[in-house]
């Protein structure tokens, strides 16, 4: 496994948040090309706002069937750079940035999947989709088009979870994007002749239900800013916010109250405001499909018992199974994403790769 170990430091290494895609991207497609695999890459960079397109590769198997894996290549934004150190076994960032596992784990554990692979074909064809823009608002795989995949289902390794949890339910994701625009003025001499926008926002907020709404709903907002100087009344103010929920339905609910926030705020100090909001990725409930049971038949091939589950967050998946493509989504034993506290030990990018061979298997094994 010190292949794996070492594709693994050495991604992480490489600097690719959102828009930065174009160097891993690089060099993840020579080395696939390397091992001997068709290797392409779409025209995503421009509606997805990324550094590089979509990336397919297709090793052929022994039969004409194919699996498909899907990872993103992007990470969520840090400065300086990363620097990976191996602490017992555990890998983790020297210093305060993130690690990067989300997703190099998966990327590391498919490189080195199809490297085992390229000289002894595998029983069934192994397809990999590596995605850019996950991180902001999954906009590389919205831009893909499913139907240039030759497998009919697919496995996205890109929950940090214990390995085994098998996510069956996704929430709908609406986000809130609300500009208030007041009246500026001189804050000392002439303060009544303004509208303070960031005083109608701060209103808004504080109308808001924010927080684990029901066990099955939260809301949030991450944003705002405006204002030009201490001494002048604000005349913009912009919030960003969110509603994500188990049910599409509801999700959609709570972003209408939280407009109707801003709409009350706005009104309550003298301003206008612009309120849009958009559908991030669509939730989805999956208690039945081939990628499933192909998904925890490897699990079990591997030694893992799968664990259904639900999440709060999106992925790939949400992208993919709202434009009708067959996948699932998994637990890759990744821990602390987002943070400087990320980790994954060396032993679950082991148990990911057996799993993904657990899959492969089972995928070859299976009647039609």
């Amino acid at each position: 496994m010190e292949r794996l170990h070492e594709t693994f430091v050495r991604l992480c290494e490489i600097r690719s948040p959102t828009g930065e895609e174009r160097e891993v991207a690089d060099t993840i497609a020579a080395e696939l090309r390397a091992l001997g695999l068709e290797v392409s890459e779409d025209d995503a960079a421009g509606p997805a706002e990324a550094g590089a397109g979509n990336i397919v590769a297709r090793l052929p198997g022994e039969s004409d069937r194919w699996a498909m894996f899907c990872a993103h290549i992007d990470t969520v934004p840090h400065d300086g750079q990363i620097e990976v150190v191996n602490e017992a076994g555990v890998f983790r960032s020297r210093g305060k940035t993130i690690l990067g596992a989300d997703n190099k784990a998966a990327l590391a554990v498919f490189m080195e999947l199809v490297a085992r692979h390229a000289e002894r074909p595998p029983p069934v064809g192994i397809e990999l989709l590596l995605t850019v823009a996950e991180e902001q608002g999954l906009r590389g795989a919205k831009a893909f088009d499913p139907g240039a995949l030759r497998a009919e289902y697919g496995f996205v390794l890109d929950h940090a979870s214990a390995i085994g949890e098998v996510i069956v339910t996704s929430p709908t994701q609406q986000q809130i994007v609300a500009d208030f625009s007041g009246v500026e003025a001189h804050a000392g001499i002439r303060p009544e002749d303004g509208s303070n926008a960031i005083a109608a926002a701060a209103a808004a907020i504080s109308r808001m239900e924010l927080g684990r709404l029901d066990e099955r709903t939260t809301a949030n907002v991450g944003r705002i800013a405006g204002g030009t100087s201490s001494n002048v009344v604000p005349g913009h103010c912009r919030i960003l916010a969110e509603a994500r929920s188990l049910d599409t339905d509801r999700a959609a609910a709570v972003a209408g109250e939280l407009t109707e926030a801003c709409a009350w705020g706005a009104s309550e100090h003298g301003c206008d405001v612009d309120v849009r909001v958009e559908e991030l990725f669509r939730g989805y409930d999956v208690q039945s499909s081939r990628s499933l049971e192909l998904a925890e038949a490897g699990l079990r091939r591997a030694g893992f018992e799968p664990r259904r589950t639900f999440t709060g967050g999106g992925s790939d998946a949400n992208a993919l199974i709202a434009a009708g493509f067959d996948c699932v989504l998994l637990a890759n034993g990744t821990e602390a994403n987002h943070t400087p506290q990320e980790s994954v030990s060396a032993r679950n990018l082991d148990a990911m790769l057996e799993v993904c061979e657990g899959i492969v298997a089972e995928a070859a094994a299976s009647p039609e």
